[in-house]
């Protein structure tokens, strides 16, 4: 295959150019998007595992669990109002990433950013102040909006500003600001779970203002992206950003593939519905897919309910958060594993790699409480035994931090041409927040009727995820954006939706030959 009239090499081309200072910055600010979704994650849990916060919003869940300390460990949990504080910010995400979708194709990712640090802001205010369940979820649901926005806007400015052969890296910086919040949301709650008086849960959950701070006043000053700039008619800036951040004055081939693709996507004046059509087959399959599967994975269980799981499965309150601290340690650390290798080892190596590592995990999880829990959920573990499950949950955590975690994020963002790229990623984010909310939703109960098994549900899931990834994801290492679609016409499968035309038009009228 070719562009540019060269026949492809198997990795697209070679644009001239450096990871220059001012992209690394401005990636890592971008980056900081990710914060707000990681602290959200991490701080629910552990506040809905604190008896302050329950008593005064969730009596009912409180008495249960304070009634009879044989009731049956799986069950003590289980309350729709009490998931509902949890999950109802992923359903508002889901709706805000729609609308996130035009603000970002229309006036540029930065302004999404800003939008989204804004809202979370407030919503960050009215949880710290609630008074009521009302004004607790009204709260939420301003936190899912800035969720929604930032994740629509963080991943495909990364994937934008950063050179092919590094993507991969500095699109991970996202999920590593994810685990960074998880890991400060489960260090804060452990701190403020010791405040006397039980207003512990305040400092938590106003405490999101940080994150969204951050990224608020980052996003005042961080540069639109030449895709971006080229996309809404200002070419000589465009030209210049991009001089700017490869570092060389040589970005004449750069920029006409830029132009090339930016003419092609305004011809599109309904990219939702152009997004159907056959040759984008292969990315809308993967954009709903790969962020289901991401959901599927069952790490969900573990970020947003740590403490309430460790403290079900036996562990003492303080033990529990405790628990949650460890589990968010080894997920940032192991991102940097991800980080490091994934544009050297791509992107299926480590899907595939931490895929079966989560599903050794994820069955000797589920033994291990069934040998003590077994289906009446009646009995308490020994320190031993109950550090033997929080190891391998870190091992799972491990894999899924260097796998799923962070590629999940970046396939997606990296595979869409810019016509369908915002609408693209728009339904990534939707797919994700809405698996998300429905586990956030359904998990307590499930566990209280499934129990052990429900370990065996998700490992069962990362199997099915696993044979998916070997057999249909092409690797999309060191590919330039606007030549993805080579990759997929070389694919065994995906390469019938594909016709030669397709390529031609794609890559801007450029000679196509196949690949031999």
């Amino acid at each position: 295959m070719a562009g540019g009239g060269v026949v492809n090499t198997g990795k697209g081309k070679e644009y001239p150019g450096q990871l220059t200072l001012f992209v690394f910055l401005t990636c890592i600010v971008a980056a900081t998007g990710g914060l707000i979704f990681g602290y959200d994650i991490g701080i629910s849990g552990g506040v809905t595992s604190m008896d302050s916060f329950l008593n005064k919003f969730f009596p009912e869940v409180l008495a249960k669990e304070k009634a009879d300390k044989s009731t049956n460990q799986y069950c003590k949990f289980d309350s729709q109002l009490l998931t509902s504080f949890t999950s109802s910010l992923y359903l508002a995400a889901l709706i805000a990433s729609f609308f996130a979708s035009s603000v970002t194709r229309a006036f540029g990712r930065k302004w999404s950013m800003l939008g989204g640090g804004l809202t979370f802001l407030v919503g960050s205010a009215l949880n710290g102040a609630a008074v009521n369940v009302l004004m607790l979820i009204l709260g939420r649901i301003l936190l899912g909006i800035g969720v929604g926005f930032a994740n629509q806007s963080v991943p495909l400015y990364l994937s934008e500003m950063a050179p092919a052969r590094l993507r991969g890296m500095l699109n991970i910086g996202f999920q590593l600001m994810i685990t960074v919040g998880i890991f400060a949301a489960n260090l804060i709650n452990y701190g403020t779970s010791k405040i006397k008086g039980g207003w512990g849960w305040r400092v938590s959950l106003a405490l999101a203002a940080v994150p969204a701070c951050i990224i608020s006043l980052g996003a005042l000053f961080l540069p639109d992206t030449p895709n971006s700039l080229i996309e809404r008619g200002h070419s000589e800036e465009a030209k210049q950003m991009l001089r700017r951040i490869r570092g060389t004055d040589d970005i004449n081939e750069e920029y006409n593939d830029l132009v090339a693709a930016s003419q092609e996507s305004k011809v599109v004046k309904h990219p939702w519905s152009n997004i159907m059509k056959r040759k984008y087959r292969p990315q809308l399959t993967m954009t709903i897919l790969i962020p289901f599967f991401q959901q599927v994975t069952g790490i969900n269980v573990i970020m947003f309910y740590a403490p309430v799981l460790f403290k079900t499965i036996g562990f003492g309150s303080e033990a529990s958060l405790m628990s949650a601290v460890i589990s968010g340690l080894v997920n940032v650390f192991a991102t940097f594993v991800s980080i490091f290798t994934v544009d050297k080892l791509g992107r299926r190596k480590l899907f595939l790699q931490g895929g079966i590592q989560m599903i050794i995990c994820q069955i000797i999880v589920g033994t291990l409480i069934a040998i003590k829990f077994g289906t009446s959920g009646e009995a308490t573990l020994s320190k031993a035994y109950a550090a033997f499950v929080v190891l391998f949950i870190c091992v799972y955590v491990a894999g899924f931090a260097w796998s799923w975690g962070p590629l999940g994020w970046l396939v997606p963002s990296e595979i869409f041409p810019l016509e369908i790229r915002s609408a693209g990623q728009s339904i990534n984010v939707s797919v994700n927040m809405l698996f998300t909310f429905v586990i956030a939703q359904a998990f307590l109960s499930m566990l209280c009727h499934m129990k052990f098994g429900l370990f065996y549900f998700f490992a069962g899931w990362v199997v099915v995820m696993t044979i998916f990834i070997a057999l249909f994801l092409p690797e999309t290492k060191n590919v330039p954006i606007e030549e993805m679609i080579l990759v997929w016409k070389a694919h065994w499968f995906w390469g019938k939706f594909i016709a030669d035309d397709d390529v031609r038009v794609e890559m801007g009228g450029a000679e196509f030959k196949p690949a031999v």
